[in-house]
């Protein structure tokens, strides 16, 4: 219980120090007039309160991200806390804020735009494929998977009870969150579920010290716990937690709040603690994953072993972080856990889905110079994202979703390199985000190496290659800024 304790106070003081130190480095100006004035167009460029604007920006990149990622990933041990405290604070943290605040300087500018401004033309057109493409995965799947589970939910009801009605009608809110303005459809309803997912968390923080079972402690945090996984804990863990410690996915939705945002002074509190409050969210979770999975009557010597055999049931459905999420609920929450737990299966991934079809059209109207004042200007881009979309519901997710995390982290790395070049160039502490751009390319180049949706090499190997891609990109920066300083 101490390591949670601390790790929780950790964050805290984080967003406040750290987080502050970070601010004055950027340098926000609050006599800067915000892309919601100087080009308001009523549909993504509007001012809205910042206590709104903060809660779409925390449920946008969250979703179940930081619930499901920290269940599984507290399978690895008590180095979850160490890397969701270090990762938010030092990398998620800075990642955000500097992607957001960039993106405020730059008109609301999308994270492609952003990259290719730092990075060079051909890292542009490479993020704005990788950009779309995961854009439209994460539309598809938060489409299907929540269908899926109100199906099961409503089974009994005929018609209205089958995975094609709620894909259905999930698909046509997607249609009309993508297409209305966002202050009349996203900004009415996400500050309802942000705050539902909040009171969620701290009512399972409420559990955690209510309810009996042990914590792990730090000193058990430089070994793997996993039960199953042939992943080494480093890049695994890494990996597997995203939302709540890095995430590249958050740089992708940043620029909707951009262009809301009413002063940038209010930069920090958006961005930087949106992903604070992630990573508490993930603390709590992956704390009362491994507390509730100590005082279950389930096959295991560990708690590790418990927590597996109740996240597959026995290897019934495969990993499922859902089970444990409604356990939890039901058991230390009662009938409101029981509401609580619809929102965080069902509407949590809902909402992330939604804001992937927009920034989807948000990026593609970026590139193509498109405005998009007009409703018919707005469904010529979403057409076709749409239209692809439904035709990938038709295929089997199974195999690509494997990429998914990889794929979301590498995003990161290119905004870290993106964000570090940027403050070097105009003469700003570049280290910050030079340091989390230097780890996340060592954890994305070893665990494509080392995944058996990789190349499945040796671990010595894998280990090797990823910190000869390290140093290489190192080598790259400094030849870079060399020849930065003599011009």
């Amino acid at each position: 219980m101490t390591t949670f304790v601390i790790s929780l106070l950790c964050l805290l003081t984080g967003y406040f120090i750290y987080g502050s130190f970070v601010e004055r480095i950027f340098g926000s100006d609050p006599n800067r007039q915000t892309p919601c004035y100087t080009s308001n167009d009523g549909v993504d460029y509007t001012p809205m309160a910042t206590w709104r604007v903060f809660l779409i920006q925390f449920l946008n990149i969250a979703g179940t991200g930081p619930i499901f990622g920290a269940i599984q990933g507290i399978l690895f041990g008590p180095a979850a806390y160490l890397w969701i405290v270090l990762g938010c604070i030092f990398g998620g943290a800075v990642h955000d804020y500097m992607s957001g605040m960039l993106s405020t300087r730059r008109n609301g500018e999308s994270l492609p735009e952003i990259v290719g401004d730092e990075l060079g033309p051909r890292f542009r057109v490479l993020m704005r494929a990788i950009s779309m493409i995961l854009m439209i995965l994460v539309g598809t799947v938060f489409a299907t998977t929540p269908a899926g589970l109100l199906a099961s939910m409503t089974g009994g009801w005929g018609t209205f009870g089958t995975v094609t009605f709620w894909t259905t009608i999930i698909f046509c809110y997607y249609i009309l969150a993508t297409l209305l303005p966002i202050d009349k459809l996203i900004g009415k309803i996400y500050p309802v579920f942000g705050l539902a997912l909040l009171v969620m968390a701290a009512g399972v923080l409420y559990g955690i010290f209510a309810n009996p079972g042990a914590l792990p402690e730090i000193t058990d945090a430089f070994s793997n716990h996993h039960p199953s996984s042939n992943i080494p804990l480093f890049p695994g863990l890494c990996i597997t937690i995203a939302c709540g410690a890095v995430s590249g996915f958050h740089a992708t939705q940043s620029p909707m709040m951009a262009r809301c945002m009413k002063n940038e002074k209010y930069g920090r509190p958006v961005f930087y603690g949106a992903m604070i409050t992630e990573g508490l969210v993930a603390m709590i979770w992956a704390a009362a994953a491994i507390k509730f999975a100590d005082s279950l009557s389930v096959a295991g010597a560990t708690p590790y072993e418990k927590l597996m055999n109740a996240l597959t049931e026995n290897g019934a459905h495969g990993v499922n972080p859902a089970i444990i999420v409604n356990e939890i609920c039901h058991s230390w929450l009662g009938s409101v856990g029981a509401v609580l737990a619809i929102l965080g299966v069902v509407a949590a991934p809902i909402t992330s889905g939604d804001t992937a079809f927009r920034s989807a059209r948000l990026i593609a109207a970026d590139f193509m110079h498109f405005p998009q004042d007009k409703i018919h200007r707005r469904l010529m881009l979403c057409a076709p994202v749409f239209a692809i979309s439904i035709a990938l519901m038709f295929i089997d997710f199974s195999i690509i979703w494997r990429y998914f995390a990889w794929t979301n982290q590498t995003l990161a790395v290119f905004t870290l390199w993106a964000i570090t070049v940027y403050l070097a160039r105009n003469k700003k502490l570049w280290v910050i985000s030079f340091i989390p751009a230097l780890f996340m390319t060592m954890v994305c180049s070893t665990y494509i190496m080392i995944a058996p949706e990789g190349f499945h090499l040796s671990a010595i190997l894998s280990y090797s290659i990823g910190f000869a891609v390290t140093i290489i990109c190192n080598v790259c920066f400094f030849r870079w800024l060399a020849q930065n300083r003599k011009e």
